[in-house]
């Protein structure tokens, strides 16, 4: 466990790194500044503020918002024909694939997938939530085995990823991921009755799953859940941050640390694997944005305070390699968590992405023959 201390400060779960705040500071003051001349202006006698407000106006450049909420319309259009153009078979005939739009709980388009054996089989569902920066069109290959085992296969791109409506990279509320979650799983219940159903979450994806696990609608909706490197434990770069994030996550939750993701956190001793996930247009490389980085902390601060209540059957695998999630707080959740069926893994000397490690296959069935001992017992 020597690796631990090497861990990367406050990941993104997938591949970004929160920087400390003071080096952003210089424009954080300038915005600051701007806000304490808006105050003023209210507070001048009003003729006063309508001819400043008039003068201000006649030198205000045309509005940018309406051009923004294009630019960002068309990026979605632009991801969703990349998603829709990825190929969910990898080569198995075996599968019958598909891609919907399933809408939110706040009415945002979601782009969603689904792999079924051919001969319409089912043991089981596992319902796939993707990590941060990433998309559920990676998943292609897992989904190809788990349907060689007759298990059914969902899968939900978040808001703001892959083929979802919202700005690419950005997540406004992880709350909203977990109620989509919700929602995006009674669905499936209500379309396959009967079927035990399971929700698999990587990295950030495993504290959506496992906070949406906590409530007890959603739990009783489960066989249990599977966790791979789970973002249980994330800690800031430095103690300012996680100071003044909930104050800078309000004000300019769009803004972004300049230079925060100059390189790709190696997530895969697979070189061919750690290629393809940062050359895919779908996974967002740029820098982390503000809100997106305080609501990792506080998801993460939430379930670090709610172990011990954790009563819903999951398995967890973690590499010890692992330098973007931190695999002693899965081996704490595991040890403080109060479900009667738990199961935990640590893989010695893999990285974060297990399902893309040289032993994916391996993982992979270790997730099929856990899910299969759940349904006996």
């Amino acid at each position: 466990m020597s690796t631990m201390a090497e861990m990367e400060p406050l990941t993104s779960g997938a591949s970004n790194r929160i920087i400390p705040i003071l080096k952003a500071l210089r424009t954080a003051l300038l915005f600051i500044h701007a806000l304490v001349c808006s105050v003023l202006v209210l507070l001048l006698p009003r003729r006063y503020r309508r001819r400043y407000t008039a003068d201000s106006a006649a030198e205000q450049p045309p509005r940018k918002s309406v051009k923004r909420w294009r630019l960002e319309e068309e990026d979605t259009f632009r991801r969703r024909a990349l998603a829709e153009g990825i190929d969910m078979t990898t080569g198995n005939e075996d599968c019958r694939c598909s891609t919907f739009l399933f809408y939110g709980v706040r009415r945002n388009a979601l782009f969603t997938r689904s792999w079924f054996p051919v001969t319409g089989q089912k043991k089981g569902i596992l319902v796939i939530i993707h990590g941060l920066n990433e998309h559920s069109g990676r998943y292609a290959q897992f989904a190809k085995q788990l349907t060689s085992c007759n298990f059914g296969v969902y899968a939900m791109d978040w808001t703001g990823h892959g083929g979802s409506d919202g700005l690419h990279g950005y997540v406004p509320s992880l709350d909203h991921v977990v109620a989509d979650t919700g929602a995006f799983l009674e669905k499936i219940k209500s379309e396959n009755p009967g079927v035990p159903c399971f929700l698999f979450g990587h990295s950030t994806g495993g504290a959506v799953v496992l906070k949406a696990a906590s409530y007890p609608n959603i739990e009783e909706m489960l066989e249990g859940i599977v966790l791979t490197s789970p973002a249980l434990r994330v800690k800031p770069a430095h103690p300012i941050v996680g100071a003044v994030a909930p104050f800078f996550s309000l004000v300019i939750p769009k803004f972004q640390f300049k230079g925060a993701n100059k390189r790709g956190i190696p997530v895969s001793r697979d070189p061919a694997a750690l290629l393809a996930k940062y050359s895919d247009p779908l996974v967002y490389t740029g820098p982390i944005r503000v809100r997106t980085g305080h609501e990792i902390l506080r998801i993460s601060s939430y379930l670090l305070r709610n172990f011990k209540s954790v009563t819903v059957p999951f398995l967890i695998l973690h590499g010890t390699a692992d330098k973007v999630t931190d695999p002693l707080a899965s081996q704490d959740l595991y040890t403080q968590a109060a479900s009667k069926f738990k199961d935990i893994k640590l893989y010695d000397g893999f990285l974060h992405d297990l399902l893309f490690e040289p032993e994916r296959e391996e993982v992979g069935q270790d997730i099929i023959s856990w899910m299969e001992k759940k349904i006996r017992s």
